[in-house]
C-alpha cells in the first residue's frame, strides 16, 4: 500500500469515526428527551410507494401512512424534500414546518440518511409533477448509526456487497430485483411440478455415508451417537427410496453441500431441485425440462429470449440433443465411436492435448468424458442436451441397451454452464453394486470425490424399483441465467466468504 493510499484510508477512518460519534450523540440526545426510537414497537402502513404511484388518480388527496428508510434529504429553511424507500420502491416526502410544527420539524431536520421513519400524510403532486406525500407527522422508528455509501455511487465494492448484503439491498435496487426473480423462479418450479402430480418431500441433510453424486463432502460429528456424519452432496438416493416405496412422482428443493473449490460457478452450499418420475426415462425428463425452463422464463421475463454472459440465448423448445461422442467429434474431430480400445483412446486424446491419468481417466469412457469436459463444454451457448455419457462417470445411470459402455444420461448446457443432470435411473441392484464397488476402489485409491457403498439403498433396489427418469437442476445457475449474472455469488444472498482477519 502506497503512503498516499494509506493516508487516504486513515483519513477516511477518521471521518467515519467522527460520523459515528455524531450519530450516537444524536441518539443519546433523543433518549435523554424520552424519545428513544428503539422503544417504538410497531407502525401500521396503509400503503406502499408502488401503490401510491400506480394508483395516484384514485389516491390523490387521500390520507396515507407509509414506513421506510430515508435515502436523501434536500432543501433548506422551512421546507424539506426527502426520498423514502420502502420494500416496493421510493416516494418523495414533502415536509413543511407549518404542517409538522416547529418542534417536530426541528427534530426531523436532525434525522440522518438511513434513519427509518413512519410518515402520516396526504398524497399529492408537486408543481414539478412528482407524486409525493405531504407529511403531517413523522415518527422516528429506528436510528441508523452508520452512514450509507455515497448516494450517487451506491455500494460498488463487490466483495463488500457479498459480505454486507443488507447494505447492498438498501442501496442497489438491481440486487433486490435479482432475489425477487430467484423467489419467483422457485415458485414457478413448485407450481409446475405440483400441477403435474409431483409430491414435495424433505430428506436428511446429515447422513452416515456420502452418496448420490461424485463430490467431496463436508464432515461433521454427532456428539450423542459419537459418529462422524456427512452433509448431503445430493438428495438422489433418498428420493429413489421413495420411488421404491410407491411415491411415483417426487421432488425436493433443498440445500446441497459440497466441499470443493469456489469460483464464479461454484459455492460450497447451493440449491437444487431433484425430481423423479416412475415409468419414465431420460427422454421424458428432457421433454419435462424444456417445458419447465422455457415456461418459467416466459412467465418471469415475458419472453423466452434473454442475454447471459454476453450471449443472446433463446429457450424456446425444442433444444438440440447430441450424444457426447457426437459433440466431441463435432468440436475436436475425434470419433470415439470408431475407437475400439483404451490404448487407441489414449493416443487420440493426447493428439488434442489431453493427458490421461492412470487409474482415473485412462479408459475409453474416461477419455471421452475428459475430451468433452475440457474441449467442448464451454462452446455450447444455446441450450443443448448432451446425452449418452460413459458408464465410468455415471455410477447411478442405466446402461444403454445399444452400447453398454454408455448410459442413458443427459446434461443441459447453456453458455458453457451445466444447468441440470439427469438420466434413466439404474434400477438393477446387481449392476448398481458393481458400480458402487468401483467407486469404493477409486476412493481407496485417493479419489475423495468418489462415492461410498450404500447397502440400504441396494437393499431398497432389491425390493424392485420401476423404470424411472430423474434429474437435478441447479437453481442458482438458472437464476444467474435469468438475471444475466456472471457469478453465483450474485444470486446467493449470503455466499460463503473467507473470514476477515
Amino acid at each position: 500500500m502506497s503512503k498516499e493510499t494509506r493516508n487516504e484510508q486513515e483519513l477516511g477512518e477518521e471521518q467515519l469515526s467522527e460520523i459515528l460519534q455524531i450519530r450516537r450523540d444524536k441518539l443519546a440526545e433523543l433518549q435523554k428527551e424520552g424519545l428513544d426510537p428503539y422503544l417504538e414497537t410497531r407502525f401500521v402502513s396503509t400503503s406502499t410507494s408502488e401503490e401510491i404511484k400506480s394508483e395516484f388518480e384514485t389516491m390523490e388527496g387521500r390520507e396515507v401512512s407509509v414506513a421506510g428508510r430515508l435515502m436523501s434529504k434536500r432543501g433548506m429553511g422551512k421546507v424539506s424534500f426527502c426520498d423514502l424507500q420502502d420494500h416496493k420502491g421510493r416516494i418523495q416526502l414533502y415536509v413543511r414546518v407549518d404542517e409538522l410544527g416547529e418542534e417536530p420539524f426541528s427534530r426531523f431536520k436532525k434525522y440522518d440518511i438511513g434513519d427509518i421513519v413512519g410518515v402520516n400524510g396526504t398524497v399529492f403532486r408537486t408543481q414539478r409533477g412528482e407524486i409525493s406525500i405531504r407529511a403531517e407527522k413523522v415518527t422516528l422508528l429506528s436510528k441508523s448509526l452508520r452512514p450509507l455509501p455515497e448516494k450517487f455511487h451506491g455500494l460498488t465494492n463487490q466483495e463488500l456487497r457479498y459480505r454486507q448484503r443488507y447494505v447492498d439491498l438498501i442501496v442497489n435496487p438491481e440486487t433486490r430485483r435479482i432475489f425477487e426473480v430467484r423467489s419467483r423462479f422457485i415458485r414457478e418450479v413448485r407450481n409446475f411440478l405440483d400441477t403435474r402430480g409431483y409430491m414435495e418431500v424433505e430428506t436428511p441433510v446429515l447422513n452416515t455415508i456420502s452418496g448420490g453424486a461424485t463430490a467431496r463432502p463436508f464432515v461433521t460429528h454427532h456428539a450423542t451417537l459419537d459418529i462422524d456424519m456427512f452433509m448431503r452432496i445430493a438428495t438422489e438416493l433418498h428420493l429413489k427410496r421413495l420411488i421404491v416405496g410407491g411415491i411415483d412422482r417426487v421432488y425436493e428443493i433443498g440445500r446441497i453441500f459440497r466441499n470443493e473449490g469456489m469460483d464464479t460457478k461454484h459455492n460450497p452450499e447451493f440449491t437444487s431441485v431433484e425430481l423423479y418420475e416412475a415409468y419414465s426415462d431420460y427422454n421424458d425428463v428432457m421433454n419435462l425440462i424444456e417445458q419447465l425452463l422455457s415456461g418459467a422464463t416466459q412467465n418471469i421475463l415475458g419472453t423466452t429470449k434473454l442475454r447471459w454472459l454476453g450471449e443472446e440465448v433463446d429457450l424456446a423448445p425444442p433444444w438440440p440433443r447430441l450424444t457426447m461422442a457426437e459433440a466431441v467429434k463435432q468440436y475436436t474431430g475425434i470419433d470415439f465411436m470408431a475407437i475400439r480400445s483404451d490404448d487407441e483412446a489414449i493416443k487420440a486424446a493426447r493428439s488434442v492435448g489431453i493427458k490421461p491419468e492412470p487409474g482415473k481417466n485412462d479408459t475409453w469412457g474416461g477419455l471421452l468424458f475428459e475430451c468433452f469436459d475440457t474441449l467442448v463444454e464451454d462452446k455450447l451457448v444455446q441450450p443443448t442436451f448432451i446425452t449418452m455419457h460413459p458408464v465410468e462417470v455415471s455410477p447411478l445411470a442405466k446402461r444403454s441397451a445399444q452400447d453398454p459402455r454408455l448410459t442413458e444420461r443427459f446434461e443441459l448446457f447453456i453458455c458453457g454452464n451445466e444447468i441440470c443432470n439427469g438420466f434413466s435411473e439404474l434400477n438393477d441392484p446387481i449392476d448398481q453394486r458393481e458400480r458402487f464397488v468401483r467407486q469404493v476402489a477409486l476412493r481407496l485409491a485417493g479419489d475423495d470425490e468418489a462415492g461410498m457403498m450404500d447397502e440400504d439403498f441396494l437393499n431398497a433396489l432389491e425390493y424392485g424399483m420401476p423404470p424411472t427418469g430423474g434429474v437435478g437442476i441447479g437453481i442458482d445457475r438458472c437464476v444467474m441465467m435469468l438475471t444475466d449474472s456472471s457469478s453465483i455469488r450474485d444470486v446467493i444472498l449470503f455466499p460463503t466468504m473467507k473470514p476477515l482477519d
